[in-house]
């Protein structure tokens, strides 16, 4: 076989397997994670269920993919950038993006319990990304410390603070369904809500920033 025939193999193998995952996640948002099976997904797709089994042996292995294209797609908007004119505006524009994200794997945050105790290997990463979100969101609010953004001499005085945060983001989407009766239906609630646990312990030249920052990036963008 040639190296050419070698390397289309390839990009054949890789773009089936994306395939997989696209559809996998379109189902999965619209039945949930317990209701669809590699059967449906083969099915969905036209292709045999020993194919797809080929490339993911178990739901939890793809699964871990998915969770694999999402910590990818997530992690470069934690980090910490020169571009923002702020800390503000990076967490502004990370609640923005994580709002549109959370739809995008809708089925990730609302079967998140039943992934947490069904497949191992899905628990131990969950548990290492926890901690990893735990300490860029603890370096965010460094920044707003050191920028005289928020009142505090240290990020320790905010350690509930940034758990309730956390708790908002990750169960923001559970809320809404269980909720739905309730106001706090429309887009851009997660991130009004997370700025209004913030608004207390804003300095006068924080609450400028947040001023500017809301006129600049809209809760849609």
């Amino acid at each position: 076989m040639s190296l050419s025939s070698v390397s289309k193999k390839k990009v054949g193998k890789k773009k089936t397997k994306q395939r997989i995952i696209d559809y996998a996640i379109d189902l999965f948002n619209k039945n949930g994670v317990q209701n669809v099976t590699s059967r449906h997904i083969a099915a969905e797709m036209g292709i045999s269920h020993g194919n797809l089994d080929y490339h993911y042996n178990t739901k939890e292995d793809l699964l871990l993919a998915i969770y694999d294209q999402m910590r990818s797609e997530m992690s470069e908007s934690y980090l910490i950038k020169d571009t923002y004119s702020s800390s503000f505006e990076h967490l502004h524009r990370l609640l923005i993006h994580l709002a549109h994200f959370h739809l995008k794997y809708k089925f990730f945050h609302l079967d998140l319990l039943e992934m947490y105790r069904g497949y191992p290997r899905i628990n131990e990463i969950l548990q290492q990304n926890l901690i990893l979100r735990r300490d860029q969101m603890a370096a965010l609010f460094k920044k707003f410390i050191d920028e005289d953004l928020i009142v505090g001499a240290s990020t320790d005085d905010y350690i509930r603070l940034r758990h309730t945060i956390r708790i908002v983001i990750t169960f923001w989407l559970i809320q809404q369904e269980v909720l739905k009766s309730f106001t706090f239906q429309q887009e851009g609630e997660m991130v009004k809500h997370v700025w209004e646990l913030l608004l207390p312990y804003m300095t006068d030249k924080g609450m400028d920033e947040y001023k500017r920052v809301m006129d600049s990036f809209p809760f849609s963008s």
